[in-house]
């Protein structure tokens, strides 16, 4: 089995990378292959509207025509055994980086049919975890759960399933001190990374696991 991560924060060893780490290392814990890949390494666009992917008899229908970075990261996708795909929320949504990834991994797979169908012809399991600044409460209260499962409903139908991890409340600095953030408790986000965000990382393991052992039960 092979299995890839997607980091679509700009960092690459704090909150969102960590949980994705320990998504891949559930699933290697099974024997799966993994792979992480940074979305802030590649020089890419999204989806620049040109339809390739829909034309009759084109020689890039169903997949993306447009030729940069992210080429080689969609031809593996399209191949693995599944995805877990990551993100901090900026302003309510996953970040312009991995909006951009969804765009051009998603587009080419929807047909324009009366179903809206998929082209993909396999069952992926999905998986998208979310790191935010925010508590649950506030999260509720900002609608983000309604931004985010437009997207999640379209993972669903174009690859069969897409799960989702919250990751609330996080930590976003070593030292609070050094920026002007009076909105939020440094002892509260310390002990939060404390007692929390292990747990946190407990589910995007057992995400990995479950991966695996769902598809190789099929």
């Amino acid at each position: 089995m092979n299995i890839i991560a997607i980091n679509g924060s700009p960092r690459k060893n704090w909150n969102t990378a960590i949980l994705l780490g320990k998504a891949l290392e559930g699933a290697a814990s099974q024997g799966a292959a993994t792979e992480l890949i940074h979305l802030y390494d590649l020089s890419f666009k999204g989806c620049i509207s040109c339809f390739a992917c829909k034309r009759k008899g084109g020689q890039s229908y169903g997949k993306c025509a447009v030729k940069d970075d992210l080429t080689p990261v969609l031809e593996k996708l399209a191949t693995a055994d599944a995805i877990v795909l990551g993100s901090p929320i900026y302003f309510g949504n996953v970040t312009g980086e991995m909006r951009s990834f969804l765009e051009r991994l998603a587009f080419p797979y929807l047909v324009y049919d009366a179903t809206y169908s998929s082209l993909f012809t396999r069952k992926l399991p999905v998986g998208f975890i979310y790191t935010m600044n925010v508590d649950e409460n506030r999260m509720q209260a900002m609608g983000y759960p309604q931004n985010l499962k437009a997207m999640e409903m379209s993972l669903e139908r174009l690859f069969g399933t897409c799960e989702a991890l919250y990751s609330y409340d996080t930590c976003q600095f070593d030292d609070y001190s050094k920026y002007v953030v009076t909105a939020f408790s440094e002892a509260d986000k310390a002990k939060r990374r404390e007692e929390v965000f292990p747990a946190d990382c407990a589910k995007a393991f057992e995400m990995g696991v479950q991966f695996v052992t769902r598809t190789t039960s099929r």
